[in-house]
This record gives C-alpha cells, structure tokens and sequence, in this order.
C-alpha cells in the first residue's frame, strides 16, 4: 500500500510517498498506547522481541519520518536523549526536576498567551510550546 502524505514547512507544501511499513506502525502504534513519552532506545528495546529485523536505526529513522509529517511529537526534557509523544496535537507537559518523568497536562491550550505574545513580536507566531518543571507526584511524596 502506499499512501500520499501532504507535508507543510514554512508556508510551503510539499508531498511525500509513503509504502505501508509493519515497523513503522508498529512504532507509532507503541506511541500511541504510552503516556511516558519514551526515547528511541526505550521503543527499540520493548519493539525489538515482537520485530527481531527491527534495528535501532529503523526507530530513529521511523521517528523523524512520523515527526516530519506531523503524527508525534519529538522534544528535549534537559536530558540526552530526546523523548517522542504519540499525541501530536499542541498541549503541555510537566517535567519531574528530580526523577526525568514526563506527563501530559490535559489543559486546554492558551490561545491568549499566544495573542499576547504576537502582539510583541513583528513575525507571524504559529504555535508555542510550553513546559511545566517540579517534582512528580511520586517524588513529593518521596521525603
């Protein structure tokens, strides 16, 4: 199967041809199951018993084509490694200072922030992201 993705970067549209790919899904299906917002070698390690061909390559590559077509989410937390989210829609995030957990925080997006914003800049402003930091409910409990 193959399948004519649309892609939009800077104003401008471009098209790409996808063939079905059994690890692809499988990728963005493991993404789309987790709310841990996992690295690459975290999915290549649970992935790799089920798809014993899938390399570590294979995620990376996989990850910045889903990334590029606007399926995930990719972002740094202040570590290494970069983390990927099955939810591809704008939303915020809290980062655990203490243990590196990354949660979703179902808050509907500040469209005033971003208003308040253009309003101080001369560009045109598409989208922000913003990230909560503290300590994660397992760590406050944590004396």
């Amino acid at each position: 199967m193959i399948t004519v993705i649309e892609i939009k970067k800077g104003g401008l549209k471009d098209f790409m041809v996808l063939k079905k790919s059994k690890q692809r899904d499988a990728i963005k299906a493991y993404l789309m199951s987790r709310k841990d917002h996992p690295t690459a070698d975290q999915i290549y390690t649970e992935l790799r018993e089920e798809h014993p061909n899938l390399s570590l390559g294979t995620v990376y590559r996989n990850l910045t084509l889903l990334e590029s077509i606007g399926e995930i989410q990719r972002f740094q937390c202040g570590t290494n490694s970069d983390r990927f989210d099955g939810n591809a829609s704008n939303h915020y995030h809290f980062i655990c200072d203490k243990c590196g957990s990354v949660h979703d925080i179902p808050l509907d997006m500040q469209k005033s922030l971003q208003e308040l914003a253009q309003k101080h800049f001369d560009g045109q402003i598409d989208y922000y992201l913003t990230y909560f930091h503290g300590r994660c409910a397992d760590c406050t409990k944590e004396v």
